[in-house]
Parts: C-alpha cells; sequence; structure tokens
C-alpha cells in the first residue's frame, strides 16, 4: 500500500470512528490532511531528524512526520492508551516506517524523562491541561533553535491559554499562530 493510500484510508477511518464513537477516549481525534502535509513540510524546512510527538492515537500525524525525516532520522511518539498504540503499531508496519518510529507507551509526565535530549522538533497534541506542566521539561528537550508546534490553537484557544501565556512570558521562545487545520502555534527555541 503506498503511503497516500494508507493516509486516505486513515483519514477517512479516522472521520468514520470519530463521527460513531461516543466515548472520546475511544475517539482518534487526528489532525486534519492540511496540517499533516504542513508538519512533513516543517520538518524537511527545518532540517530536523530527532522528533518527538506528544499524543500518538492511531498514528496518523506520525506517519506524517516519520515520512518527511531523512534516512537515520527517528520519531518518538509518546501514547498513553494501549488499544492506540497497538493500532498505531499496525499502521506503522503497514507503510514501512517502524525503523523511524520509536514508540513509547505511558503517561507522557512518566515516561518524558526517557526521551533522548535535544530534539529538533516537537509536535504537541495531547492533554491540553497538561501543557503548562510540561512546559519546561518539553522546551528542555528542544535544542536551541528547535520548533514546537502545537495543535489545536485555534479550536482550543481557551483551553491553550494558560500554556500561550506561558510561551509568551519566556525571552528564549518566539511563536506565530498558523492558521491551518484546526489552527498551529509554532514556537521557536531561540529568543526574539
Amino acid at each position: 500500500m503506498t503511503f497516500q493510500d494508507m493516509m486516505m484510508q486513515l483519514e477517512q477511518h479516522g472521520v468514520a470512528n470519530d463521527l460513531n464513537q461516543p466515548d472520546k477516549s475511544r475517539k482518534y481525534l487526528n489532525i486534519t490532511r492540511d496540517t499533516g502535509e504542513f508538519l512533513a513540510i516543517l520538518v524537511k524546512a527545518t532540517g530536523a531528524s530527532q522528533v518527538l510527538e506528544i499524543g500518538t492515537s492511531n498514528g496518523y500525524s506520525t506517519l506524517w512526520l516519520a515520512s518527511a525525516l531523512p534516512e537515520h532520522g527517528k520519531v518518538y511518539t509518546i501514547e498513553s492508551n494501549p488499544q492506540k498504540a497497538a493500532e498505531a503499531a499496525l499502521n506503522f508496519t503497514t507503510v514501512n516506517l517502524t525503523d523511524k518510529i520509536v514508540q513509547v507507551a505511558g503517561d507522557v509526565t512518566e515516561v518524558l524523562p526517557a526521551i533522548p535530549g535535544n530534539v529538533d522538533f516537537i509536535f504537541l497534541d495531547a492533554d491540553r491541561k497538561q501543557y503548562t506542566f510540561l512546559a519546561e521539561s518539553l522546551f528542555g528537550l528542544l535544542k536551541e533553535g528547535g520548533l514546537l508546534v502545537c495543535d489545536n490553537a485555534i479550536s482550543h484557544s481557551d483551553e491553550l491559554q494558560p500554556f500561550t501565556d506561558w510561551v509568551n512570558g519566556q525571552p528564549h521562545l518566539s511563536c506565530s499562530l498558523v492558521p491551518v487545520g484546526k489552527g498551529e502555534l509554532l514556537v521557536f527555541k531561540g529568543g526574539r
């Protein structure tokens, strides 16, 4: 199966699942296709080879990130839901990207210390209430000149406000809100 065919299949499956699934914990809540394409371009444009993703779900966004990496690049992706992580692993195998993806199972607050530091790029798409609590650790892992991208920055701007306020209060961070998909907050580490 080609990458594009797989992504189309995952998009359709994700939309159908989320429409018919009343239990939020069983929804995929995948990014939009334009967000996936945007992330892939950002990974390529920044020359990122070490990526951290918070929130794997069924691996849709992970696949966009991994597909953009250079030959020896890695995406470290954290997921707390074992069923979603297992489904993601199957999806990674289907498109032969398992060599570029390291799955980390567990609660992000517990497993984040196991992630190697100096990552080039972070994609944040998980429990928005935790972002401010995780901020110091995340930006500690991000290299100077690295980029953090936070999903749902327009659709859930009220929930992201504490995190956005924290980011705006850091002299070594600069940010821009990009109206792609549900809104992407780009945060560059390296000063204003």
